[in-house]
């Protein structure tokens, strides 16, 4: 709470309360038909209602002025954030940037692998058709082993060698 509103609504109460005893002292001398005590007493109902107004209208500042902080404050908080996902967008951005640049492995399939796909394709799509299972249709496509080195390059197997393996 901002220390004006604080002070207003204090100093509102306070007169307020203050008010009380002139207006007694009043109706007394109303009552006995004093009208020079009912003047006085009057006069000091009108300086501590003037105060208490003062009073409030110092609470209604600092209301207006908490409110002109907060909105302040918002929109920082606001440029803050916008400008912490710029950051953020600008570094993903520079990430990837950076992945794109690197040396990505590429693959490419050959004409007889796009062909072996083909086919491979073509007999599961017939299964359904004719009651093979997809089991039978994967040893339709045969292919021979196919090794690649670190360079990626193609290397061949050499015919004479058998792998066996025993478990």
């Amino acid at each position: 709470m901002h220390t004006k509103i604080m002070e207003g609504i204090a100093g509102a109460s306070t007169n307020m309360k203050l008010l009380n005893t002139p207006f007694r002292v009043y109706k007394e001398a109303e009552r006995r038909g004093d009208t020079a005590v009912m003047e006085r007493a009057m006069g000091y109902v009108g300086d501590f209602a003037d105060k208490a107004e003062g009073y409030q209208k110092k609470a209604e500042e600092g209301m207006k002025q908490e409110a002109k902080e907060a909105r302040e404050k918002a929109k920082a908080e606001q440029e803050n954030a916008v400008r912490k996902r710029r950051e953020e967008r600008e570094e993903l951005e520079k990430r990837i940037a950076e992945s794109r640049n690197e040396d990505t492995d590429t693959i490419s399939i050959s004409e007889s692998g796009k062909a072996a796909s083909n086919e491979k394709t073509d007999s599961v799509q017939t299964d359904a058709d004719n009651g093979i299972s997809v089991e039978e249709t994967t040893d339709v496509v045969k292919t021979e082993p196919v090794i690649y080195t670190k360079n990626s390059k193609l290397s061949k197997p050499e015919s004479g060698t058998n792998i066996s393996v025993s478990a």
